[in-house]
């Protein structure tokens, strides 16, 4: 090995550059902040599902000193219309008297202590009357149609669209070999370690915001849009979110509220939102109902795929699931999909992590683990014979896809060609194994970034991303050392602030856009220095030129001003990213407990720019999906339409003892040059994607119980 290739390894493992400021508290979040004179907010929500507000009292909490107002819709100012997609809803808050799900905002309390606003929420009245809840099962249902509409309203996820090659029926009725069945997943919330938050302050009409958001560029133009002020009038400050997994994608009502609490009481306000408020405030992943039909020839070649989706939505707000995205996995000749929403007494969904595909790999690799039984082919062998060689829908060669060595290579570190099948017993246990593919989209957003290289050799990376927790710094700090030829040490990133080059959020596994944009700032710093060669460094050829800095500048762009590339459509390729998830576990059948033994998870996903994070980030997605497949689940009471437990002792999650410590996870070599510059794709979703098909399979494995409804609990296991 070169010493450059060393240098190069090296970099490739590199610890988290922002891991001591994380560990010892020095990182700043939002709302660690609190500027003199900042009046605490909470909200009072709706105590009904639905229904119409008569009145509210607020004499009993205005009689504490420490409680300044109680904002209710009399003193709310007309908002502007905000623009779906970035706003994740379009009807506000404490604009009518109408309540459309319990828990809605319909007054704000603000107060000189949190333990006061608190105590006065507790304290407000809210006076209503009452229409019965729309649950779930009792809904208007509505198809999407060719434009990704629902009645009532826009999706702001444009994916799920109706599709239909060839003729399903009659495909159906000619197959040698025939499985249908429905799969439920049901709603489950987010539950970030931090809650999301808002600190807002006026000056005039410009607007600071410290946020605890996924992207901090997308606040300013819907804010700007609700208060009727230029979007260069908000500045937004977001530099560490502790965690958002889809539920602080977009803009909620609640950013917009504290806002306009702060502009009404003409002092900075901090809504922070207790666990229990993050329920009914941020969204969460709907609860679906899919039914997937397969038919195949007696060789197990996929002749059919019919796959239909419904997901529950809101009254007035129209989010879908779209789960019908999985369509792209196999070669099929003849594929219908279809998606419908039902509107009930419930808040807006939204994406949560492993979102589209993820979802609809639940039903359609359980499907074809069936299809398999049924037909008598090993799954993995089921699935290679049915491997896409271009995509299924679009025809395009993809951009990379090595799907086929991470089927070989995960299977080989498994051992899944030597398991024992059929309910081996280890003591009281019964063991069993499944497989399952996982695939995501290659999702691609405009990104920008400004890299400074001085004298002295040190750099400066600026662009406006917020850290999640994935660790972004390294991968940025490691995309500028190696465009410059830079000791990593020499490189800090500034970030989190939208005075600084916009671009792209932190969710869709996209995060690839912002380290394009800076590989391209450098190669735009480069051009600057013509004397930057190989046999000259960069500090020397500044140096030389007699100058103190350089300044580069780089936009990750998609052709006609696009905001997203969901499949890579624009480019004339298709992009995703593709693995194999194998697990073993153990069920008691007494008991009806599961538990899991060992997990691989092999991937074709680009290039992997820092293994040592790109491991982690895989190790917690394989995690948070054992939490999907066994435990996880947020229930609506069938009365009253409210949810259920709104706090984490009520919510089962894995812990410890539940993850055993053999995980593997294998990267196979790849580099995509056609998705971005840096040859890497996203990778944070890709994960948690295609355990719960793995895991449903290896139960039935063991004790013969084919569960189509998550999580998989003891209930379901001893039928």
């Amino acid at each position: 090995m070169t010493v450059h290739e060393q240098v190069r390894a090296r970099r490739a493992d590199l610890a988290r550059v922002e891991a001591a400021a994380k560990v010892t508290g020095a990182a700043g979040y939002s709302m660690d902040n609190s500027p003199g004179g900042l009046l605490h907010a909470v909200l009072v929500g709706a105590p009904v599902a639905r229904g119409k507000i008569v009145g509210i009292d607020t004499a009993a909490a205005l009689a504490d000193d420490h409680v300044v107002r109680v904002l209710t819709r009399a003193d709310m100012p007309v908002f502007g219309e905000v623009q779906p997609f970035q706003a994740a809803a379009v009807h506000l808050p404490m604009q009518t008297g109408e309540i459309r799900f319990e828990g809605e905002p319909v007054a704000i309390v603000l107060a000189t202590t949190i333990e006061a606003a608190e105590h006065a929420r507790s304290l407000v009245d809210v006076l209503v009357e009452a229409r019965p809840a729309v649950l779930p099962g009792a809904g208007a249902h509505h198809l999407i149609d060719d434009v990704g509409q629902g009645s009532g309203g826009v999706t702001w996820w444009p994916y799920g669209q109706p599709f239909r090659r060839g003729d399903a029926a009659s495909a159906w009725d000619s197959a040698a070999v025939r499985v249908s069945g429905t799969y439920v997943q049901p709603s489950r919330h987010h539950n970030a370690m931090e809650t999301s938050g808002t600190l807002a302050e006026w000056e005039g009409n410009r607007l600071t915001l410290h946020d605890s958001t996924q992207g901090g560029h997308i606040l300013a133009p819907v804010l700007a849009d609700a208060f009727h002020i230029a979007a260069e009038d908000v500045h937004v400050i977001a530099p560490f979110t502790g965690g958002g997994f889809g539920s602080k994608g977009w803009v909620w009502p609640h950013q917009i509220l504290a806002a306009a609490a702060a502009k009404i009481a003409g002092v900075p306000v901090k809504l922070h939102l207790r666990r229990h408020d993050q329920y009914t405030a941020s969204g969460f992943q709907p609860r679906m109902v899919q039914r997937v039909e397969l038919g195949a020839d007696s060789e197990g070649r996929l002749t059919m795929l019919r796959h239909r989706v419904s997901s529950i939505t809101g009254l007035l707000e129209t989010y879908l699931e779209g789960a019908t995205e999985a369509k792209a996995l196999y070669d099929c000749p003849v594929i219908e999909t279809r998606q419908e929403i039902e509107r009930v007494s419930i808040g807006s969904p939204t994406p949560l992590r492993g979102t589209l595909e993820g979802c609809g790999l639940w039903a359609l690799e359980s499907a074809m683990n069936e299809l398999a039984r049924e037909a008598g082919i090993d799954p993995l062998d089921l699935r290679l014979r049915n491997y896409a060689e271009t995509d299924p829908i679009s025809g395009r060669p993809w951009s990379s896809k090595r799907l086929r060595d991470a089927y070989q290579e995960g299977a080989k570190l498994f051992g899944w060609r030597e398991r024992d099948t059929g309910g081996r017993r280890d003591g009281p246990w019964l063991i069993g194994s499944g497989m399952a593919t996982s695939m995501h989209s290659a999702m691609r957003m405009t990104g920008g970034a400004r890299v400074r290289v001085r004298r002295d050799g040190s750099a400066l990376v600026e662009t406006n991303i917020t850290d999640i927790g994935t660790g972004l710094q390294t991968v940025l700090t490691l995309v500028a050392a190696e465009e410059l030829d830079l000791p990593v040490d020499e490189v800090t990133v500034a970030w989190g602030d939208n005075s600084l080059p916009v671009t792209g959020p932190i969710y869709g596994s996209a995060t690839l856009h912002t380290g394009s944009a800076v590989a391209l700032a450098c190669q735009d710093l480069r051009r600057r220095l013509p004397r930057f060669a190989a046999h000259l460094s960069i500090v020397e050829a500044i140096r030389e030129a007699g100058l103190d800095e350089v300044v580069g500048e780089g936009v990750f762009g998609l052709p006609d001003k696009m905001p997203v590339d969901h499949d890579g459509g624009v480019s004339g390729y298709a992009m995703r990213t593709f693995g194999a998830v194998f697990v073993e576990v153990a069920v008691d059948p007494d008991l009806g407990i599961v538990q899991l033994r060992r997990m691989v998870g092999s991937y074709s996903a680009g290039r992997i720019m820092n293994h040592r994070t790109a491991r982690s980030q895989m190790i917690g997605g394989l995690t948070w999906a054992w939490g999907k497949a066994t435990m996880e689940h947020s229930e609506l009471d069938p009365l009253s339409g409210r949810w259920l437990s709104k706090n984490l002792s009520g919510v089962h999650v894995p812990t410890n003892a539940d993850i055993p410590a053999d995980i593997t996870v294998h990267f196979v070599d790849e580099v995509d040059r056609h998705a971005s510059p840096i040859g890497a794709k996203g990778i944070g979703e890709l994960g948690v994607i295609g355990i719960d098909a793995a895991v449903a399979e290896a139960v039935f494995d063991a004790v013969g119980v084919r569960i189509r409804e998550l999580p998989i609990t003891p209930q379901r296991i001893l039928v």
